[in-house]
């Protein structure tokens, strides 16, 4: 199937692109999630504006105790060492388990955490961070704690005219501890359950548990978890027993 018949439009700087946004153009990054809802015609807008040639879109910058990442930013340059320090090696583990190589060359971080789908790796990871999104919209910026972001299923916290711009996240110390598990029946294949623990100095572990068919879960302090009662609430059987493996799996890694 083809896509319906829509304009493109390439805004050259933010402005612009935020007057595309308010005139109901759908925003796209690397297309990777947008590109085969046209081609299904499960999204069919008027105007695709194309963000990938926005100034700073793409990048890694460090600014004081905080590594901005533009939303713009591939998969594979996050794989392949763009993000300095611990947390660059952290983010590069994760980047290197999405999907495959040609779809890490074009799906970008904040694209993948602005479509919000439950199962994708950035939507799991980043809550467990104590940083923020960075959202831009006629007003300016705003900053929106990671771990309050995504919402529920394809459901962000961004207000109506707003785009994600970037993910601010804390520089590391080397000493942090990470631990990280989804399962996946075969490569490339979104998770059917996800968790994954941060753990750093004189600061309690934060634990995410996702891929659940609603928003992350997201645990400031899992000091003494009780990994079996996290999960009473899921109510398929197998789930549950998916979402209890990966707690057990991201709480034995992280010891």
């Amino acid at each position: 199937m083809k896509p319906a018949a829509f304009d493109y439009a390439r805004p050259a700087d933010w402005p612009a692109a935020l007057a595309l946004l308010a005139g109901g153009a759908r925003p796209m990054a690397g297309g990777q999630s947008l590109g085969p809802m046209l081609n299904l015609r499960l999204a069919q807008p008027e105007r695709v504006a194309d963000l990938r040639h926005l100034p700073g879109y793409a990048g890694v910058e460090v600014q004081g105790e905080a590594i901005r990442i533009g939303a713009g930013t591939t998969h594979a340059a996050i794989e392949d060492g763009a993000v300095p320090g611990r947390l660059g090696a952290i983010l590069a583990g994760v980047a290197r388990r999405i999907a495959y190589r040609p779809v890490r060359n074009r799906g970008t971080i904040g694209g993948s955490l602005a479509h919000a789908d439950p199962a994708a790796d950035w939507v799991a990871v980043l809550p467990a961070f104590p940083g923020h999104a960075v959202a831009l919209g006629p007003y300016g910026e705003r900053r929106i704690p990671l771990a309050r972001f995504v919402t529920g299923v394809f459901e962000t916290a961004l207000a109506p005219g707003e785009l994600l711009r970037a993910i601010e996240l804390p520089v590391l110390p080397e000493t942090a501890r990470w631990s990280h598990w989804k399962f996946c029946r075969k490569p490339g294949e979104f998770s059917k359950a996800t968790a994954c623990l941060l753990a750093l100095p004189d600061a309690p572990p934060r634990l995410v548990l996702a891929a659940l068919d609603t928003a992350p879960l997201v645990i400031e302090d899992a000091t003494g978890l009780d990994p079996a009662a996290l999960v009473t609430s899921i109510s398929d059987p197998w789930r549950r027993r998916l979402a209890l493996t990966a707690l057990r799996r991201v709480l034995e890694g992280a010891a």
